[in-house]
């Protein structure tokens, strides 16, 4: 029996919206009905589609037929256009960050348990192979204890990234470096070693007077079993990105996840243990002035439409997205 197809929403239609909407379309099982952004020039790109084009979310949540929302609008705006949505009675797939702050993304999972419906939240670096790799290394003890994990995260946003679009870089829409850039890195740190404490932080804006934000900074943080966690970010990499990384030193052995966005593995020396070559077919989103993370969208849809059908389990929850908001919360509010 053919199964019917899920039907998808989406309100933003910056780069990372439209990208929804190529993989949305691209899927045998989905189907992109509306799409909906304030800007009318935004709408041009699927004018001459069957996609119902709308400038107001809450007429297209009125009117739109639809199954899941994906939310692709500014950081701040993340919340409200997620509870709106669930109100409404349609499941959400929500880009990152979760939210801004997590009172915010604490009302998030509430109004979906209130609604019946689900919140997938965008961390599509879970699906590098290279840190499912580790992940596997982690859950079977192959490593033994972690002692120290040293996360660098250093990239490149010039003047350009931060004109493209007014609220980039702002406090309150915004929100940091940690939420814009690199709140995939705190979801990995998190995802291979659960909760993480923050110990102390320092922060500096060295070459971005422009934004009302840090550029760069350096953490100290210890996981639950100990483990010692470095945690350095910039945005002030030359020209480009220059590498997004994890060294992880443990009892029986140590890897680094390494490249630019984590799709390698460039040392390993493990006991009674090698990983296998990977080859990643998968690119870095570019969008042409700048790159971002993997482009692993396709993935996160398929689980979307898998998880709806009862075929697979989520894999980013609305808890799980909920955590990365508070561990970076925890880190701004420890710096000195």
């Amino acid at each position: 029996m053919k199964k019917e197809k899920i039907r998808f929403a989406i309100v933003g239609l910056g780069n990372i919206g439209v990208r929804h909407a190529k993989h949305i379309v691209a899927h045998p099982d989905a189907q992109l009905v509306s799409v909906c952004d304030i800007r009318k020039e935004a709408l041009l790109f699927f004018d001459q589609s069957n996609v119902q084009l709308f400038d107001n979310l809450d007429e297209m949540l009125s009117k739109g037929a639809f199954d899941v929302l994906s939310v692709c609008t500014p950081n701040v705006l993340h919340a409200p256009h997620t509870i709106s949505s669930l109100r409404k009675g349609y499941h959400v797939i929500c880009e990152k960050p979760m939210a801004t702050r997590s009172e915010d993304s604490a009302q998030m999972i509430l109004e979906a348990e209130m609604a019946q419906r689900t919140i997938f939240v965008v961390k599509q670096n879970r699906y590098n192979e290279p840190v499912q790799q580790v992940k596997q290394l982690l859950q079977q003890g192959i490593l033994g204890k972690p002692y120290l994990i040293n996360v660098n995260c250093f990239w490149n946003r010039n003047a350009d990234y931060y004109q493209e679009r007014p609220w980039r870089g702002t406090l309150r829409q915004d929100g940091g470096c940690l939420f814009t850039q690199f709140s995939h890195f705190v979801d990995i740190l998190y995802y291979l070693f659960g909760p993480v404490d923050t110990k102390s932080g320092m922060v500096r804006n060295f070459a971005h007077p422009y934004t009302e934000l840090e550029d760069s900074g350096v953490f100290l943080m210890e996981t639950a079993s100990g483990a010692l966690v470095n945690f350095n970010f910039s945005t002030c990499s030359y020209e480009k990105n220059l590498e997004g990384a994890f060294t992880i030193l443990a009892e029986k052995g140590a890897v680094k996840i390494g490249g630019q966005y984590l799709n390698t593995i460039e040392y390993q020396q493990i006991e009674g243990h090698v990983i296998p070559a990977i080859h990643i077919q998968a690119k870095s989103n570019d969008y042409g002035k700048y790159q971002g993370s993997m482009s692993n969208h396709d993935q996160m849809i398929q689980n979307v439409i898998q998880t709806l059908r009862g075929e697979a389990s989520i894999m980013t929850s609305a808890a799980e997205g909920h955590e990365v908001v508070r561990i970076i919360e925890t880190m701004y509010a420890s710096v000195q």
